[in-house]
This record gives C-alpha cells, sequence and structure tokens, in this order.
C-alpha cells in the first residue's frame, strides 16, 4: 500500500477549478466540486492529451483537443472520442490538506 501524499491546501483551490500537480510518477488534476476534492489523471485517455486547458461543465471535465468527456468525481468516461476511463485516486482531507495515494498498483 502507497503512502498518502499532501498535493494542495484546501484554501488554495476555490470551487469549480482544479491545481495541477505530481502524485508519484502521475500528473494529476485536483479538483474542487462544491468544496470536495478529487484527484483524476491528467490525460485524456483519447489521444494522451492533458485535461488542464480544458474546462469543467457541471461535474465533467472536457478534453480540450477534441471534447471527451470525463466524470471529475470517478474519471469515467461521459462521451466519446474516449472510450477508457481515466483513474481517480482515493482522496481525504487532513489539516485543511488534500491529501491522495497512488492506488494504480495495489
Amino acid at each position: 500500500m502507497y503512502k498518502w501524499i499532501t498535493l494542495a491546501n484546501c484554501n488554495d483551490i476555490a470551487p469549480g477549478t482544479w491545481k495541477v500537480t505530481e502524485l508519484d510518477d502521475a500528473e494529476v488534476l485536483v479538483i474542487n466540486l462544491d468544496d470536495h476534492f478529487y484527484v483524476i489523471e491528467d490525460v485524456c485517455s483519447h489521444d494522451g492529451a492533458s485535461l488542464a486547458d480544458g474546462f469543467l461543465d457541471d461535474d465533467e471535465i472536457v478534453c480540450p483537443r477534441h471534447g471527451a468527456r470525463f466524470c471529475a468525481r470517478s474519471g469515467e468516461v461521459t462521451c466519446p472520442p474516449a472510450y477508457e476511463d481515466i483513474h481517480s485516486f482515493p482522496v481525504k482531507i487532513e489539516d485543511n490538506k488534500v491529501m491522495a495515494r497512488d492506488d494504480r498498483w495495489d
């Protein structure tokens, strides 16, 4: 089991925005949806583009290249051209800090 890593301060990410950071060897987005935090891979499974330049539409993040959509909460694909989900990491809040762990290899 991998350790919990601090990715951001809760106050630094306003609702409806995200921060790009790294968790182990993965670029990730720390997303604030109505003061609930989620961490997903920063990669479109369709063509490998960064999702960081996209936008949120409700709880979906839209890829800036071809419009694929992913649930910001779970990483599930919600609209093609992507058909493969992206990884969503376990998150916990401790001392006003967003923490996640890399469970891809558990």
